[in-house]
């Protein structure tokens, strides 16, 4: 038996109606229920509803603020002397995008930053400085400005400086993504710093050559590259390779994805790598995806256009581009190369990594601001 449609209620019954309805959803909130009509438009997006907007922090404007953060704090006092670079939007306090984190670390000359791990997983790409060093899990790992250096989850990590310069670095965590989940650990070493275990660059030459132990299958390295250095004359020599052999992508020029050699996936299950050439001149056509990314301009100036406003550039900038925002980038002057750091893979794990081209105006965004 068919049940029939009950009819919408007429104008005169609409007033008592709605105040049975409001007295209905104060009592369901007294025992913890909702009702989902009340919600439905706005937890159901037709895309979706970001939070987060496009931001550029400059190096101009960081690097004072982080060299008088020197003055006034030290390494030991503060664990780690960082200035995260906080999203204008984001409700969490501590992301530049929905799912990762980014800021400006600082080591002075005879500094340490004590031992501990902890479960989001980190990278390091050094920003300027000479004679820091990070020691991961045993291995003491020298940086150099343009190194990429990783710190997988819960593996144990420290940093200090033998050097006579002060060394920064932009930092990059999973921090929100894990924060979402509720997966936080973190554990402190049993004294202040690792003694080296390992022989000088141990997880580069033993893992970064394609050369692998007899025995030690694709998935003996934990989910995580056993590599925990990339260093930044071999990526520029890559990308220099890349582009004499290679037309330029119309959206990314010359991309390379830093690979775990293991497995060929990206770096961490959560966080993935980049480094991309953009030829002085050219100008990368507009896409929007579903990742989130974070970019920091490693070499030269240029602009970006993200959701119609320009934002420009140059050497020791980062921006952040959340999640389904229109994205183009040019290089003006020089060539750029930009480094950057995404959600990626965990996107793609999760089968929701979509993508869109900007298909007016020659794939070009009209500039709004």
């Amino acid at each position: 038996m068919r049940s029939e449609s009950k009819p919408s209620p007429s104008a005169q019954e609409r007033p008592a109606l709605a105040a049975e309805r409001a007295k209905h959803s104060e009592e369901l909130a007294k025992v913890h229920i909702g009702p989902l009509w009340e919600i439905y438009r706005k937890v159901l997006t037709r895309k979706p509803a970001r939070r987060e907007v496009p931001h550029l922090w400059p190096w101009s404007l960081v690097r004072p603020h982080l060299v008088r953060a020197g003055e006034l704090i030290t390494a030991a006092e503060a664990e780690r002397r960082a200035l995260m670079l906080l999203n204008p939007a984001t409700p969490s306090g501590f992301g530049a995008t929905a799912t990762l984190y980014a800021a400006a670390q600082l080591i002075l000359p005879g500094e340490s930053a004590r031992a501990h791990r902890h479960s989001p997983a980190a990278l390091r790409f050094v920003i300027e400085g000479e004679g820091a060093f990070t020691c991961v899990d045993g291995d003491k790992i020298v940086m150099s400005p343009g190194d990429l250096i990783l710190t997988p989850s819960m593996v144990w990590h420290d940093h200090g400086n033998e050097g006579a310069n002060p060394v920064m670095w932009l930092d990059g965590l999973d921090i929100p993504l894990m924060d979402s989940l509720r997966y936080m650990f973190l554990q402190e070493f049993e004294t202040t710093s690792q003694q080296p275990q390992k022989p000088p660059r141990y997880s580069e030459r033993l893992y970064g050559r394609a050369l692998f132990p007899a025995g030690m299958g694709p998935g003996c390295s934990g989910v995580a590259s056993p590599v925990w250095a990339y260093r930044s004359q071999e990526a520029q020599d890559a990308l220099e390779c890349l582009r004499r052999t290679s037309e330029p992508d119309p959206f990314d020029a010359y991309m390379l994805r830093y690979a775990n050699p293991a497995n060929g996936r990206d770096t961490f299950p959560t966080m993935g790598c980049r480094l991309q050439l953009i030829p002085n001149g050219a100008h990368t056509s507009a896409h929007r995806h579903t990742a989130s990314t974070v970019y920091h301009v490693a070499e030269g100036n240029g602009f970006s256009v993200l959701d119609g406003v320009r934002f420009d550039w140059r050497k020791g900038d980062t921006f952040a581009v959340p999640i389904w925002c229109w994205h183009e980038h040019a290089a003006g002057g020089t060539d750029a190369v930009l480094f950057s750091f995404t959600d990626f893979p965990v996107m793609m794990q999760l089968g929701l990594m979509r993508k869109e081209t900007f298909a007016d105006n020659g794939g070009f965004q009209p500039v709004n601001g």
